[in-house]
C-alpha cells in the first residue's frame, strides 16, 4: 500500500543545518607573581621535608647497632663492649668488636667480661679479634664478677686486663664431662643397638662404660686444647711458658692474687678500665663513652628458636669440651 494513503504520511525532510561548535570554556587567568612564589616557596619546602628525611633514613641505617644519633665529629670517644654470662658463640662480639675497631671515631676499645667460659672454638674466636685489634688499637678487659677459663682465654689477649679485687679469674684448664645413663636403660629393659665403621666412632657413648683406650683418646683432646690455652696466655700475658703451666692447673684466683701471678696488670672497676683505655689512646679528659644496645628478642623469637642462641641449652649426654670454670658464682657471696 502506497505510503500515505492508510499508513503514516510521508514526512517530508529537510537538511540539517550546520551549527556552529559551542564555544570553549574561559581560560583561567594566568597566576600571579604572588601565588607564583608562594608555589615556590611549598615546593622549596617539600623537597627540603624529603631531604630531610632521606638523610635521617641513612643515619638511622649508619646507626643501627644502636648508639646515639647525635652527629658527632669528635675522635675521643671509647667503645664499650660486654661479653656476659656462657660463651656459647662468638658471631656478636666479634661484629661489635670489628665495627668499632674499623671506626676511626673510636680510638680504644674496652671489653667488659663476666663469664665462666664456655666453647673453646668460641673462645678462640673471640681471643683472635682481641689479639688483632690490639696490634692497632688498644684494647682493655675490664673484669666483672668472673673471668674465668674462657672469659680469661679471651681477656689475655688484650692490651691491659683490668680487674676488682674479688673478680674469680685464671681457671686455665679443658674439661669435658658427660652423663651416663646406661644403668637406667637396662633398669627400663632397653638395649642400645649401635652400628659403627670404627672403633672410636662412638666414643664416650652415654650407654656403656668407656674402654681404657677411650680414655686415653679423651685424655689427648684434653691435653692439646689444654697446651693451646697455655700457649695463648703465654704469649697474650709475654710470660715464660713454664710459669704459665705452673698457674694453668684449673684453679682459679681472686684480682689480687692473679695480679700478684702476673695474669692482670690493674685492680680496678669499670671506670677505671675506661680511663686507662683513654690514656692509652692519648684522649685528654674524660673520653666519651659508646656502645651498643641490647638486643631485645621479639615473641616470636622466643617462642620459634632463637632462644636457644642465649640460653646455653646442650645435651649432658654427649661429649662437650670446654673451657670453663664450673663452680658457679654465685655461691661466693660475702657474710
Amino acid at each position: 500500500m502506497p505510503d500515505g494513503e492508510y499508513g503514516s504520511p510521508d514526512i517530508p525532510r529537510f537538511p540539517t543545518p550546520d551549527l556552529p561548535p559551542p564555544p570553549a570554556p574561559p581560560l583561567p587567568p594566568p597566576p600571579s607573581r604572588a601565588r607564583r612564589r608562594l608555589l615556590l616557596f611549598l615546593g622549596s619546602v617539600l623537597l627540603i621535608f624529603l631531604l630531610f628525611i632521606t638523610a635521617l633514613l641513612l643515619l638511622v641505617g649508619q646507626f643501627e647497632d644502636g648508639e646515639s644519633l647525635a652527629i658527632d665529629f669528635s675522635g675521643d670517644k671509647v667503645a664499650l663492649v660486654e661479653v656476659d654470662g656462657e660463651i656459647t658463640e662468638s658471631r656478636e662480639i666479634v661484629d661489635h668488636l670489628r665495627k668499632y675497631w674499623k671506626d676511626d671515631s673510636v680510638r680504644s676499645i674496652v671489653l667488659r667480661v663476666n663469664s665462666p667460659g664456655g666453647g673453646v672454638a668460641a673462645s678462640q674466636e673471640i681471643h683472635e679479634e682481641v689479639k688483632r685489634i690490639r696490634a692497632s688499637k688498644p684494647i682493655v678487659v675490664s673484669m666483672s664478677g668472673v673471668a674465668a677459663s674462657g672469659g680469661y682465654y679471651i681477656a689475655c689477649a688484650a692490651s691491659k686486663i683490668v680487674a676488682n679485687p674479688g673478680t674469680i679469674t685464671g681457671s686455665i684448664g679443658v674439661i669435658a664431662n658427660w652423663t651416663n645413663y646406661g644403668d637406667l636403660l637396662r633398669w627400663a629393659k632397653l638395649k642400645d643397638v649401635t652400628v659403627k665403621s670404627g672403633s672410636m666412632k662412638d666414643a664416650g657413648s652415654p650407654v656403656r662404660e668407656m674402654s681404657r683406650a677411650e680414655e686415653e683418646y679423651f685424655q689427648e683432646i684434653v691435653d692439646d686444647l689444654h697446651a693451646q690455652f697455655v700457649s695463648s696466655v703465654a704469649d697474650g700475658r709475654k710470660m715464660p711458658i713454664e710459669t704459665v703451666r705452673k698457674l694453668a692447673d684449673g684453679r682459679a684466683f681472686t684480682g689480687m692474687q692473679a695480679k700478684k701471678n702476673g695474669l692482670i696488670d690493674e685492680i680496678g672497676d669499670l671506670q677505671d678500665a675506661i680511663a686507662l683505655a683513654g690514656r692509652l689512646a692519648g684522649i685528654k679528659g674524660e673520653p666519651r663513652v659508646v656502645e651498643p644496645a641490647k638486643r631485645r628478642l621479639g615473641l616470636l623469637e622466643i617462642l620459634f628458636g632463637s632462644l636457644t642462641r642465649y640460653l646455653p641449652v646442650r645435651n649432658s649426654a654427649e661429649p662437650v669440651f670446654e673451657y670453663r670454670w664450673t663452680h658457679e658464682p654465685a655461691r661466693l657471696t660475702e657474710n
